[in-house]
């Protein structure tokens, strides 16, 4: 089975997340997309994160209509901080007749060679890349493992929602919503 893996922190997740897992699941020939939720991005700070299994709730509410979305929260078990290649790494054994390859975003690519092991990354399983705003050419983009999606540039950041529940305005339409929903009745962000 060939899964792509969409890799975040998903604080939270937003419907930008949505249509790219949604038009790579699509557009491609992957069994399913999974989204990876990470308890701690090692580029991020992790104060600013909720807490991992309201995240993980998030992603399963935002997804449970689509059955080629999944999300895994194997990153919870795995050693602090998260990196693509352990994460990859123990999937594949533990799932050895799946193709894993990974989703990011073309803005991640300048980044890319920053990455633990990201030679291996490319070389074994490769590189689904989706555009972005403001994104530069870069030279990996030519590289055999990395496929260029076509797929709709959504600006929308998770900082921009978190922002407007601080300031008590309307998430609608941002989120999924039962998402909107489960953020308010938990009270998150605020």
């Amino acid at each position: 089975m060939k899964i792509g893996l969409f890799f975040g922190s998903f604080n939270p997740i937003h419907i930008g997340h949505l249509i790219i897992a949604n038009t790579v699941a699509e557009s491609s020939d992957f069994s399913q997309v999974w989204f990876v939720v990470s308890p701690h991005n090692p580029f991020k700070q992790s104060s600013a994160l909720l807490h991992e299994h309201d995240r993980m709730e998030m992603v399963r509410i935002a997804i449970a209509d689509n059955y080629k979305l999944n999300a895994t929260d194997i990153e919870f078990r795995l050693p602090r901080p998260s990196y693509t290649i352990d994460t990859l790494t123990y999937l594949s054994e533990k799932y050895p007749n799946h193709q894993f390859r990974v989703i990011i975003g073309q803005d991640n690519l300048d980044n890319f060679t920053k990455w633990k092991n990201y030679r291996k990354i490319l070389e074994y399983y490769g590189l689904i890349v989706y555009p972005r705003y403001g994104a530069s050419f870069s030279p990996l983009m030519e590289h055999p493992n990395v496929t260029i999606v076509e797929a709709p540039m959504i600006d929308i950041s998770a900082t921009f929602i978190r922002d407007c529940i601080k300031k008590g305005r309307s998430i609608q339409y941002l989120v999924h919503q039962d998402v909107m929903h489960y953020i308010k009745g938990k009270k998150l962000y605020l």
